[in-house]
């Protein structure tokens, strides 16, 4: 990896990526952003790595979630905030389940480039180069609004610096107490419908409790106080990717200085490609996400070319089936690493194999349909034998409806009420908090499954 250089991408078939009708301001954009401090450092994408290690034997499990796409029109402090506090709510309910440390890594800080399954759309008659993301170009539909804007890499540099900044404050300032964090939590269950979720929540209460009553102190203490949090997002625009890549003096290796994580989507996992050339010479943990066309020998090769070294923390698979082909395409993959030894991550995201088009013209995910995406995500891996590592989910803290189902019952009729994605539905907080607790469930039976096989 040492011959690597940060600007190898550009030599190899690049999709996915806008074509710049100016390259005098993009080289320009490309050269301010290469002189601006990292958003993240190679310390705590190291920290992330060996957590997420832990993750493939089992010692922990990775919660991922946020926007579909940032945007730069709805950035709020309130909207961070909000998005912080249900992730740590459903972060708390998993630990209680599965007995093991939670990651928590946000689609946050970077998330503003979105693939597209065509290169245009038709609105009205009308044919114009389709929405790529706001650090690309604009939701607008007018020719103007959809030609690719390299300006717009700094000011997304400019928001993921400001969420950053807000995320860390929250994460060490108190905001994250565990009591805390477990008192909104009650708040929910105290919905009639949520009936089914209050025993556990209680469960919850009386750990606390004793904990407290036991007099916990000192650095135990500062722990229920304090949170890792990380941010990760799709690695899709390799030049902004480029300008901000660093040499981590401390190791010698590249840093993706744009975010802790960074994936490869199921559009660009082309191994000779560009994308998975940015990818294999950085340092970053790395996810990679797999569909219905990923074949295991595909697979095979791509494990190859991005964790040569085997190195455990290193690759995240996230599967992405949809509800009801998970038993029909996860078991082969399974397969492929086991017969090539590899240390992976297995994270199932039950959002993107489960998007429809409603009666009423809107974009939804049946809550349903996500669910039971990640029950059979869990069933497979308790016949295979392998380790269920995380989730990966689209969710807002905002009280949004662009999510069928769920507790609150949001109907298609609902959906137009508040319907504020620029892009993908999203859970809302009820629905992603309610996703948390029956995930939870899984964990603990799982959990116990295990334990029983054990003393058996």
């Amino acid at each position: 990896m040492s011959n690597w250089q940060k600007s190898d991408w550009r030599k190899k078939p690049r999709v996915q990526m806008p074509d710049y009708t100016d390259p005098a301001a993009l080289n320009a954009v490309e050269a301010k952003l290469s002189n601006y401090p990292p958003l993240v450092f190679a310390g705590e994408a190291r920290r992330l790595k060996a957590q997420l290690g832990a993750a493939s034997r089992g010692e922990a499990f990775l919660l991922q979630g946020g926007d579909c796409a940032e945007s730069f029109e709805q950035f709020s402090a309130d909207a961070i905030r909000d998005t912080f506090k249900v992730m740590l709510q459903m972060a708390m309910v998993l630990t209680y389940g599965a007995k093991v440390p939670v990651i928590k890594v946000g689609r946050m800080a970077g998330q503003f480039a979105k693939p597209r399954s065509a290169p245009t759309e038709v609105v009205n008659g009308q044919e114009l180069p389709s929405y790529r993301g706001d650090i690309i170009n604009q939701l607008e539909f007018t020719p103007e609004a959809r030609i690719p804007d390299p300006a717009n890499m700094l000011q997304a540099y400019t928001q993921a610096a400001a969420t950053l900044n807000l995320i860390r404050a929250f994460s060490t300032g108190g905001y994250a107490d565990v009591h805390q964090v477990h008192a909104w939590t009650l708040g929910f269950t105290e919905s009639e419908k949520a009936e089914r979720y209050r025993e556990m929540a209680a469960r919850i209460t009386d750990t606390l409790d004793f904990m407290s009553a036991a007099g916990v102190t000192g650095d135990a203490a500062h722990t229920l106080q304090t949170v890792d949090f990380y941010t990760s997002h799709e690695s899709l625009l390799l030049e902004y990717e480029e300008a901000l890549t660093r040499l981590d003096s401390t190791s010698g290796k590249w840093l993706a200085g744009s975010g802790h994580m960074i994936w490869i989507g199921d559009r660009t996992r082309q191994p000779d490609g560009a994308h998975v050339e940015f990818a294999r010479g950085v340092q970053n943990p790395i996810g990679l996400k797999c569909g219905p066309s990923t074949t295991a020998d595909d697979l095979k090769v791509l494990m190859s070319r991005l964790n040569p070294e085997n190195e455990a923390g290193r690759l995240t698979l996230i599967a992405r089936f949809g509800a009801g082909n998970v038993g029909e395409h996860l078991p082969r993959l399974v397969k492929a690493v086991q017969e090539e030894g590899a240390n992976v991550v297995w994270v199932c995201d039950p959002m993107h194999g489960n998007t429809i088009k409603s009666d009423s013209g809107y974009k939804t995910r049946p809550f349903e349909r996500v669910l039971r995406e990640v029950q059979d995500f869990f069933d497979v891996h308790r016949a295979e034998g392998t380790i269920p590592g995380g989730v990966h989910f689209e969710m807002t803290g905002q009280d949004v409806t662009e999510c069928t189902g769920g507790m609150r019952a949001v109907t298609d009729e609902n959906l137009s009420l508040r319907y504020h994605t620029a892009c993908d539905p999203r859970l809302n907080a009820s629905q992603s908090l309610e996703l948390a607790f029956l995930v939870a469930e899984e964990l603990s039976d799982l959990r116990m499954a295990t334990e029983a096989a054990k003393a058996g």
